[in-house]
């Protein structure tokens, strides 16, 4: 699933032809990057998985990220006391609406991301006090890996370990009493165990996803917060370090082996900032310093620690609205924001994969973090709002557009996530001092539907139709010009 990529040289040339020039983006016909999409618990749900699947098949869906809980399909999952069953046994275990989604999946012929992840069943925790992550039994996982495995390895594509195991809300301890990190090595048990175990379900070289890390949190603690064990998460490229054992310069801090993985996985959400927020943390990594994980990754590499050029998938992101008060944007800004992180993760030949978080909005919650003291983090980066009203981003998720200032106009970007080869996608403009669009030019897309090109028409926004063969109309929002990507 590596792309394979070729400079935008194309753009390059275009721009220099002058004023009026438009270009065909041809060196795109070698871009291609995997985009999964995790509605979350309305497929979950028998009342509204219908109308979810197939609002999902309209706007595109190619492959689904799936997040199997532990707890929730385990044989006496709130139990204290683990009952009496041979875990690695699929048949021990109440699979539920998940057989319903991996059977759609393979009848639309959808790749899975299957994460497998927190909570755990109450007896596979050192403290049996909720919420259900404390120090899970490694062995107990590699168990119920190994039933995983086997029920669903000839319809999972890519598994993954863990749903950010640097977060307080999904696995503790984050921090020892010391203030260090303690996380990643209670996570590096898991990985190396669950691995196991799908090899020990006859997958002999299972396809695997490490990290899936959130985005922010703290190298170390100071004593006091510790001793207060303070609910902190620890910042992803801490996190990667002690996960491969290496010191804060990348060197080998102890005598651990190199970790087999088919890929790193990491959650790349931004601020409200939007995608170009640089955070001043240097241990964080958003979409707009992904350059950070890379450098991190080649160090692993040159440390033996993990196999090099691991490529790596950005397997949970959104770009939240209002009315979360914390990090919400306009709707209109979320659409454009969308389409511009999207468009940085497609640049960078090392990310294989992007994927959108949520169908529907979440019921708005508390500030980042208060998941951990009994509350929630509501997620407001859905499609729709909460009560089903599309938001900007419903249309323009189907067909993104980028439009980014040159020295000679502006590059324009998209992709018809629909199309199921070359097709033909309308851009109009609305001109500097006219009030309504005209057709700035029908462009075709390659084969995976991807097109751009750079125009010195001066306007103030654009938007983007498509009809599908079958029919289906789509008609992105309004967007406007950002700053060269």
């Amino acid at each position: 699933m590596l792309r394979i990529r070729l400079l935008l040289c194309a753009l390059l040339v275009c721009s220099s032809l002058g004023a009026g020039a438009l270009c065909a983006g041809e060196a795109l016909a070698s871009h291609s990057q995997a985009d999964y999409f995790e509605p979350s618990t309305v497929l979950m749900n028998a009342s509204t998985r219908e109308r979810a699947l197939s609002q999902m098949k309209h706007l595109g869906v190619h492959a689904l990220r799936v997040e199997l809980y532990w707890q929730y399909v385990a044989p006496g999952g709130n139990s204290a006391t683990k009952p009496n069953f041979d875990a690695t046994n699929p048949a021990a275990y109440a699979w539920g609406p998940y057989d319903w989604i991996m059977s759609k999946a393979k009848e639309l012929g959808w790749k899975v991301l299957l994460t497998v992840t927190s909570p755990v069943p109450r007896w596979a925790t050192s403290n049996h006090k909720a919420p259900y992550d404390t120090n899970p039994n490694a062995r107990a996982f590699k168990e119920f890996m190994t039933a995983v495995g086997r029920h669903y390895g000839a319809q999972v594509d890519l598994f993954a370990i863990w749903n950010e195991p640097n977060d307080a809300a999904f696995l503790l301890p984050q921090f020892d009493s010391h203030g260090q990190p303690a996380s990643p090595r209670i996570y590096r048990g898991l990985y190396q165990e669950g691995y196991a175990g799908l090899q020990a379900a006859g997958l002999a070289h299972p396809r695997v996803l490490i990290g899936e890390t959130s985005p922010a949190g703290y190298t170390s603690l100071s004593r006091s917060e510790a001793r207060r064990n303070a609910l902190h998460d620890v910042a992803p490229l801490a996190f990667l370090r002690g996960m491969f054992c290496l010191n804060s310069h990348y060197r080998k801090a102890g005598s651990c082996g190199r970790l087999s993985a088919s890929g790193y996985a990491h959650h790349a959400y931004s601020t409200k900032a939007g995608p170009y927020y640089v955070s001043a943390a240097r241990d964080d990594v958003m979409i707009g310093t992904l350059s950070r994980l890379e450098r991190a990754l080649n160090l692993a590499a040159a440390a033996g620690a993990i196999n090099g050029g691991i490529p790596i998938y950005l397997t949970e992101f959104g770009v939240q609205s209002k009315p979360n008060r914390y990090l919400g944007v306009s709707p209109a800004k979320q659409a454009e924001y969308d389409a511009i992180s999207e468009y940085i993760a497609y640049r960078n030949p090392r990310v294989a994969a992007f994927s959108q978080y949520l169908l529907k909005d979440g019921a708005v919650g508390g500030a980042p973090g208060s998941g951990v003291h009994g509350g929630f983090v509501g997620f407001q980066s859905g499609l729709e709002y909460i009560g089903g009203a599309p938001k900007p981003l419903y249309f323009a998720w189907p067909v993104p557009l980028v439009v980014s200032h040159t020295s000679h106009g502006y590059a324009l970007w998209g992709l018809v996530r629909a199309a199921t080869g070359a097709t033909k996608v309308t851009i109009l403009v609305k001109r500097r001092g006219s009030h309504k669009y005209s057709v700035l030019k029908t462009q075709g897309t390659n084969s995976l539907g991807y097109w751009s090109f750079t125009s010195s028409v001066p306007g103030t926004s654009w938007r983007v139709r498509w009809t599908s063969p079958s029919g289906a109309k789509y008609e992105g929002p309004p967007i406007g010009a950002s700053r060269a990507v």
